[in-house]
């Protein structure tokens, strides 16, 4: 005999799909929104640590359904499938990181120096606060759709642009030394990406960290004091150079 029960009720303890003409009819759309939201989000760290725990490919729905206490129609009502929520967290973390980057590194107020050290530090702060979510997308990376495999390559390649003009804008400042600008990106991007893998809340201060971190960029790539020129472009550059020439014939004893 077919049952009489509605599908998010089949479990004695699961939580129904709620529907806009039971309990929340008559509420304010805002606050129907606010809920679903709030849900979503459980949804969303529930599925996290599910999927850091097992991996994605060895967490199902209905795991998830069963950390949250719900059915699965229940919980269809909120997600479709795995790969949405993979994908807000490739969105969250790649994509938010990306966005911020970005907006660092078109900051007018502050010099390449100020930019990359903003940009080093709030990047490594985001690791180590989310040093779960970091980990867990790097470890997904094979498992992510077409579409969003290449949303996530788009980012990380805008990454390493903004990374990349900044420190050329230090070079060509002459506050950086002379180095390809590329390879001194791609290794200020690979210092901060291992945060997420050996930062320990129990131990380490995120604070301290992404300071000594910013810190370290900086020296790596920052002429020293006497090397800095007195302004910008070709001529300074050319009074520095007549002062290297000076001191060559001084030396040769030209």
């Amino acid at each position: 005999m077919a049952s009489s029960e509605p599908p998010g009720a089949a479990r004695g303890k699961g939580r129904a799909a709620p529907s806009r003409s039971g309990k929340d009819a008559g509420k304010p759309a805002g606050a129907t929104t606010a809920r679903r939201e709030l849900v979503e989000n459980e949804i969303y760290e529930h599925a996290i640590r599910l999927f850091a725990e097992r991996g994605f490919a060895g967490t199902s729905l209905q795991d998830i359904a069963d950390a949250l206490g719900i059915t699965r129609p229940a919980l269809y009502y909120y997600v479709k499938s795995k790969d949405e929520l993979l994908a807000k967290l490739a969105a969250d973390v790649a994509g938010g990181s990306a966005a911020q980057i970005t907006e660092l590194a078109g900051r007018p107020d502050l010099d390449a120096a100020g930019k990359l050290r903003e940009i080093v530090r709030l990047t490594a702060l985001r690791q180590a606060n989310q040093a779960e979510r970091f980990r867990l997308l790097i470890r997904s990376e094979a498992e992510l759709p077409a579409e969003l495999s290449d949303a996530y390559d788009t980012s990380r390649r805008a990454v390493l642009h903004a990374v990349t003009d900044v420190i050329d804008e230090g070079i060509r400042a002459g506050r950086f030394r002379p180095a390809d600008a590329r390879i001194a990106a791609l290794g200020v991007i690979g210092m901060w990406n291992w945060v997420a893998w050996w930062f320990r809340p129990d131990r380490d201060s995120a604070d301290a960290v992404a300071d000594q971190l910013a810190d370290m960029a900086i020296a790596a790539l920052q002429r020293a004091d006497h090397r800095i020129p007195d302004g910008e472009g070709p001529a300074a550059a050319l009074k520095m150079l007549r002062q290297d020439i000076d001191h060559l014939e001084r030396v040769l004893d030209l």
